[in-house]
């Protein structure tokens, strides 16, 4: 008997995440209740800044730093730009290493660095897309130029992972800096700043169930970089512009959530992963996972499947939407373009085999159920037969 769904089913959390209701309840009180400017120096303002303050010191907490090393940005993007552009600009950086994986916010950055004479090198990665440390560390060797390491956490289209703690020891051993995107990693991942040595490390709210257009910028008491938006003095004087103050606290709202309830969510979400790597190559032959082979290899939230070339492929992710589905074909800040998926062609190339198919990305909710997987694969065989 065919299944049947009223509701739209949501797998591309790892494009954005729906608020959790706990978040919207508590930006809905500082909206009606805070519209102080928490520059001014009245009771109003100073209350404001209370509740900035606050939530700088939840995510602090959460990442075990200062509080004077977190500063709230517009988004990820953003937080990437300014590591990247103020390392080179203040703190003399004169070569990045990145990987040929990295999220379009760095690898444009890294194009317009390159072109203002910064040197650019790419290591080396893996067929599943894990960086080649042993690449890294000679590139790394080979030259005495003040270099800056940029990788991220886990990648956005296909989930795989990277060692951050390796990386930061690698880069320690090699006098360089280290940034790391953890976008994806935040509310799904422990990480602990006091064990691994980290300059730079970016975050955005609504990855987790959180606001959109607010994130935040970690940036190690060791560097002294200047302002990257200039005007006011707030931010401590890092970032201009009247903070976005129920962002804010919706931020740190739905951090606090995702870390306290880390356990329980990956548990669920690893489980409609497996379920589903299992479903989908029942029923489909010739199907492949791009990235991890297997759960444990990646982050749980991000299945990447390589559907067998048919004449029914090339509108598969049009039929998905018509039977009320939401997933990709990659990242969502490509997704209207026509050129295919760079992370997708980087892989293929470490692999020295081409990628073959239609790559659909079903990105994990601890609120998707086993019963939202099995209409997805009965509707795929629909599609593609």
């Amino acid at each position: 008997m065919e299944m049947t769904m009223t509701k739209r089913i949501y797998f591309d959390n790892a494009a954005t995440t729906p608020l959790d209701p706990a978040v919207i309840e508590t930006m809905t009180k500082v909206m009606q209740e805070n519209f102080g400017n928490p520059s001014s120096i009245h009771a109003d303002g100073r209350k404001s800044r209370t509740l900035i303050e606050s939530a700088r010191k939840i995510v602090a907490n959460r990442l075990k730093c200062s509080v004077s090393e977190i500063f709230f940005t517009s988004c990820g993007t953003e937080s990437n730009n300014t590591a990247l552009k103020c390392a080179v600009r203040d703190l003399g950086v004169q070569r990045i290493i990145s990987s040929p994986l990295e999220h379009h916010c760095i690898l444009h950055t890294l194009d317009r660095l390159e072109k203002e004479g910064v040197q650019i090198d790419y290591c080396k990665i893996q067929p599943t897309g894990e960086v080649d440390y042993t690449d890294l560390e000679a590139l790394l060797a080979a030259d005495s130029k003040k270099t800056l390491v940029s990788l991220m956490h886990a990648n956005n289209e296909v989930g795989t992972m990277n060692n951050i703690a390796k990386i930061s020891t690698i880069c320690a051993a090699n006098s360089a800096l280290f940034h790391t995107d953890t976008v994806q990693t935040i509310g799904f991942r422990n990480i602990d700043l006091t064990e691994i040595k980290v300059h730079f490390l970016t975050g955005s709210a609504h990855k987790f169930y959180g606001p959109k257009g607010i994130g935040f910028l970690y940036i190690n008491g060791e560097n002294q970089i200047k302002p990257f938006i200039d005007g006011g003095s707030q931010e401590r004087n890092m970032r201009a512009g009247t903070e976005n103050i129920y962002g804010i606290c919706g931020l740190a709202k739905a951090m606090d959530l995702a870390c306290e309830h880390m356990d329980e969510r990956v548990a669920k979400i690893k489980e409609l992963n497996i379920h589903a790597r299992k479903q989908l190559s029942a029923a489909f032959e010739g199907l492949t996972f791009n990235g991890p082979a297997t759960v444990e290899g990646g982050l749980e939230k991000v299945l990447n499947v390589n559907f067998p070339p048919s004449d029914k492929s090339d509108m598969l992710m049009l039929h998905i939407d018509i039977a009320g589905i939401c997933a990709s074909g990659g990242s969502a800040c490509t997704s209207g373009s026509e050129v295919g998926s760079h992370v997708i062609a980087a892989l293929s190339k470490a692999a020295d085999k081409p990628v073959e198919g239609k790559p659909v990305r079903l990105s994990f909710s601890h609120k998707n159920t086993i019963e939202e997987i099995d209409y997805l694969v009965e509707k795929l065989k629909t599609v593609i037969g």
